[in-house]
């Protein structure tokens, strides 16, 4: 089973050392972290850490901790578990530093989109949602942790963007600048890549983070996978996938990185390289040649149903794509429904495509949905994201929402790292005990 957990802001667990969060002494009620425990009525103990009024339990980091390990398929090395201990820990820090700010802000998440999110998170492991609730009940994790992690992963974006939209401005000039670049590039390589983000909050601590990502490497060389490393410890929005990138063409990163992954061969971890505010580790999966000018690209959302579900609820199934938000290459808004799989393909020629579906695909535009094909025991049918009719370069549409996602996410970065500051946050590690294998 696989679950796609949404890594806190800021959560590489051994780049920041958790007791020097910089606090006040007391809450804003004036309370110390000794009366706020005395409130909770939970035992000192058995308290992780106090965030103004609320207590993380050491229950919930061992909460936390399993989630994580069941998402690593338990590829996490024994030796990494004080780590992933520290990361839990600083992970629930945040969530309920979000969850104070969301709610100061009278921010609400409907248990229907809870619920969705979960449904995605299901359906990416081939499983219905209540296979995925009981699989949780039978390896001890409480429903309502995950659940209040998906709650706060979409209550938090929401909220920064409310506040903060009106900051964040993408001119048509850096628009234009981006896709002029591309298209210089545009007979050069692309690039499949992954990416972990480490944020560097203290430029004065850049050495400390830098050597932070340089222990993260060095994990992936003992065999933790690199989707493993993103999805658990990058700050990136990719770390819900894996780091996954796709594939990115010459000149679209920022030329520190371009340089980088031009220069190194395919199967190569770059070392963590300064971007924009980050140390980034990069890995290259594959390079190719450029679309070949004048040669139809499309971006595609596809959606395939067993026919075993049968022509009529296959078809009023696959309708729904449109509308389930496949194109913004983020998780499933609306549940296509159990036996349909779904996937966001960017870029891909006709020559890339099966030479059946060809037919139905070439002649489509932007915006329209092919027929209903039935072949090889499932119904098929694709929504055109996009189609470029020769360089294979994004839309510019597309291209605006990245930058803008991108700046957006650097915002929320720092909202978090004032509400640290501006918090008291007492983290108790002589309650945690040693994780073990």
């Amino acid at each position: 089973m696989r679950f796609f957990s949404i890594c806190s802001v800021g959560c590489i667990l051994f780049l920041a050392n958790l007791t020097a969060y910089a606090q006040q002494q007391t809450t804003r009620e004036g309370l110390t972290s000794d009366e706020v425990v005395a409130r909770s009525g939970v035992p000192a103990s058995a308290v992780a850490a106090v965030v103004n009024d609320a207590v993380v339990t050491t229950y919930d980091v061992r909460q936390r901790m399993r989630l994580m390990l069941i998402s690593a398929r338990g590829q996490i090395p024994p030796e990494a578990f004080p780590q992933l201990q520290a990361q839990a820990l600083q992970d629930l820090v945040e969530e309920q530093l979000k969850i104070q700010e969301t709610d100061q802000f009278e921010v609400t998440v409907p248990e229907r989109e809870v619920d969705q999110e979960l449904t995605v998170m299901a359906a990416q492991s081939n499983i219905s949602l209540s296979q995925l609730l009981e699989s949780l009940k039978q390896t001890g994790i409480s429903e309502q942790s995950l659940r209040q992690q998906v709650r706060t992963d979409i209550a938090w974006p929401q909220l920064v963007q409310g506040r903060y939209q009106d900051r964040v401005r993408v001119s048509e000039d850096e628009v234009e600048t981006t896709l002029e670049r591309m298209r210089e590039d545009a007979n050069k390589e692309q690039f499949l890549l992954s990416e972990v983000c480490i944020p560097v909050d203290n430029p004065s601590q850049a050495q400390q983070y830098y050597q932070g990502g340089l222990q993260l490497i060095e994990q992936m060389r003992r065999g933790v996978p690199f989707a493993i490393v993103a999805q658990q410890f990058s700050a990136c929005t990719t770390a819900a996938v894996g780091g996954d990138m796709g594939w990115v063409r010459a000149g679209e990163l920022p030329p520190e990185l371009d340089t980088a992954v031009r220069e190194l061969p395919v199967g190569s971890v770059t070392n963590p390289i300064p971007s924009e505010g980050a140390f980034m580790i990069l890995a290259i999966r594959d390079k190719r040649e450029a679309v070949v000018p004048g040669e139809p690209s499309f971006t595609l959302a596809y959606a395939g149903a067993d026919a075993s579900m049968g022509g009529n609820a296959a078809r009023a199934a696959l309708e729904k794509i449109k509308t389930a938000e496949i194109c913004s290459g983020s998780n499933l808004r609306i549940d296509l429904g159990e036996g349909v799989g779904y996937s966001y393909l960017e870029n891909v020629t006709l020559g890339q495509i099966n030479e059946k579906f060809r037919p139905f695909i070439e002649d489509l535009s932007r915006g329209d949905q092919s027929a209903v094909i039935e072949d090889g025991g499932y119904y098929h049918s694709a929504y055109v994201c996009d189609k470029d009719e020769g360089l294979g370069l994004p839309s510019r549409d597309a291209l605006e929402n990245r930058i803008y996602s991108r700046q957006l996410s650097r915002i929320g970065r720092q909202y978090l790292r004032d509400l640290e500051r501006e918090s008291m946050v007492d983290i108790r590690e002589e309650n945690l005990q040693p994780p073990n294998g």
